[in-house]
């Protein structure tokens, strides 16, 4: 069994294609045979996604990624850092969860006009034209789901003020950024599990990403973190992921397996590179989500 429970798509978040060539690639070339789009803070995706996963004969759960944020007493004087979790087999029609990623979504645009106005004060500096109101509106015609830094960076390099992304975030993005809106984890943790789901955290050990290696490079110390002050609100552990080496991967599996927590595991795949299945989950990963899962969504593993 193939499977890949962690991609953003085009229409719900920061992804660079479209569902329909997800799945296209996924089942026809890929030969997933379990996978969810997770994007962040948005179900635009998911009715869509359970439908093509059906059409392709492939199981499908439903997906989102949260942003929350954290602190322990002893890591970092108690200052709070951000930290990714997702959220597998709620009810997308959910009130609370459906009204709460809404008014995420108002506050990324808010967000993402706040970026700009920093922009504006960055390239007055170097004597660059700034962005106007009818950049911001080309930036949003591009963006299928909620809009984020990822599009302003790709209308930079269109405009030519930078000629990749990665520049573009360390010139500009990372200096000109503006918080999230912040949402803790037992809210987070209330929200999914309302909704019928599992909340499980990302990538723990992500060195590019939200993670507990914002607190510490340890492992040892990371489970230590997840012990004392996660437990009551996680279900589970993605324990296998793209920048997860083997050795981390392991160790986090074990760890769950001896608190009686679920793992789970997938490339976080953007498409930029396509990386969709190349992630290699245990089946028994699949398994833990299959067991009583609507057949009209389990497809060809009913």
């Amino acid at each position: 069994m193939k499977i890949d429970l962690h991609i953003h798509s085009k229409e719900g978040s920061d992804g660079r294609w479209n569902l329909a060539e997800i799945f296209a690639e996924g089942a026809e070339r890929r030969r997933i045979d379990l996978i969810s789009i997770t994007d962040h803070d948005s179900l635009a995706a998911q009715l869509q996604a359970i439908e093509l996963a059906r059409a392709h004969g492939m199981a499908y759960i439903t997906g989102v990624e949260l942003n929350v944020t954290f602190s322990h007493p002893d890591y970092k004087g108690g200052k709070a850092i951000s930290l990714d979790c997702l959220g597998y087999q709620f009810d997308i029609e959910n009130a609370p969860l459906v009204e709460k990623l809404e008014t995420l979504r108002d506050y990324r645009k808010k967000r993402a006009v706040l970026i700009v106005e920093n922009l504006n004060r960055a390239f007055a500096a170097q004597g660059l034209p700034a962005f106007t109101m009818a950049d911001l509106d080309a930036i949003e015609a591009g963006v299928d789901g909620a809009i984020g830094r990822p599009h302003i960076a790709r209308y930079m390099v269109a405009k030519g003020i930078v000629s990749t992304l990665q520049q573009a975030f360390d010139k500009y993005l990372v200096q000109g950024d503006v918080p999230k809106m912040p949402m803790s984890l037992p809210e987070a943790s209330e929200l999914i599990r309302g909704a019928g789901g599992k909340l499980i955290l990302a990538h723990p050990n992500d060195a590019n990403g939200t993670s507990l290696m914002s607190l510490t490079t340890s492992v040892q110390e990371q489970l230590k973190i997840i012990r004392e002050a996660m437990m009551a609100y996680i279900d589970g552990i993605e324990c296998w992921h793209s920048r997860h080496d083997t050795e981390t991967a392991a160790t986090y599996a074990t760890f769950a397996r001896s608190t009686g927590l679920i793992v789970s595991g997938g490339s976080d795949c953007h498409q930029h590179p396509v990386l969709m299945g190349e992630v290699a989950v245990p089946d028994y990963v699949g398994e833990q989500f299959l067991h009583g899962i609507h057949s009209t969504v389990r497809g060809a593993l009913r």
